[in-house]
């Protein structure tokens, strides 16, 4: 059965899941979609960009139907948009209840506060994945009906990083949310990470002598093997959801040693 907060954390936040899982679907199906009328003029488009922009983006090609699902779902904005989601969504859980003074009659609940944030983050992490899932199932689907000749399996291994990329930036809100009770610091932290180590992973092969930065990066372990191409890379994943393991229960542990405001 269904825990009672879990539930009730799912009907507050609906429309927030709802309308992230619209304009997600939305993005995905727009750009998958157009890969007819792309390829005509794909050739064109990548002269236009330099090598050097690229290998920032992350591009092997953009005249595939994978340089083009890389180059337009994958590399950039589908990644942020779906990080900006659990980033909003995690920030419900803990930080935006204590800072509007909700906190108290949450906590009114018969748990303990390890019950409590583990119910919440439960929560938070259900509707993240269900978004996150969205590109996977739009392209599982659309994918054939626009002659793009990419494995099923090589797709599932893609949007399962992306699930655990996403997971990873949750777990790091989560735990500033924990430690703090504030949503501003979880937004500016949280999102001036996912945007730095974004870049360390795009300019490590720029820099001479910077390859070193993409192991920093949750990036790197998310698309650095190009899963598109080559499918599953189970250690990469195992990085990533250590540290979405590691961050969620340091996050619990700090919530439930900490003074709350209420």
């Amino acid at each position: 059965m269904v825990p009672a907060l879990v539930v009730k954390t799912w009907r507050d936040d609906r429309r927030a899941i709802i309308g992230w899982s619209v304009g997600i679907a939305a993005f995905t199906t727009l750009y998958t979609g157009f890969y007819s009328q792309f390829q005509g003029t794909a050739e064109l488009k990548e002269d236009a960009l330099p090598p050097d922009m690229l290998e920032f983006l992350g591009i092997a090609d953009m005249t595939s139907a994978i340089g083009y699902l890389q180059a337009t779902i994958y590399s950039l904005i589908g990644p942020l948009l779906v990080i900006m989601a659990a980033i909003t969504l995690t920030t419900r859980t803990i930080a935006r209840p204590e800072e509007d003074g909700g906190m108290e009659l949450l906590l009114a609940n018969p748990l303990t506060r390890r019950a409590f944030a583990t119910q919440r983050l439960t929560a938070a992490a259900t509707a993240i994945t269900t978004i996150t899932a969205v590109p996977w199932l739009l392209v599982a689907i659309l994918a054939p009906t626009v002659d793009m000749n990419v494995p099923q399996g090589n797709i599932a291994a893609t949007n399962a990083g992306l699930i655990l990329l996403v997971w990873c930036f949750a777990g790091i809100a989560f735990l500033i949310g924990a430690w703090t009770g504030r949503r501003t610091p979880v937004l500016v932290v949280t999102g001036t990470l996912a945007v730095a180590t974004y870049l360390a992973n795009a300019i490590s092969g720029l820099l001479d002598g910077g390859d070193w930065l993409k192991w920093l990066s949750p990036f790197h372990y998310f698309i650095g093997t190009d899963p598109l191409r080559t499918g599953w890379h189970p250690a990469h994943l195992a990085v990533l959801a250590a540290i979405a393991v590691v961050t969620a229960v340091a996050g619990i542990r700090v919530f439930d040693r900490r003074d709350i405001g209420v």
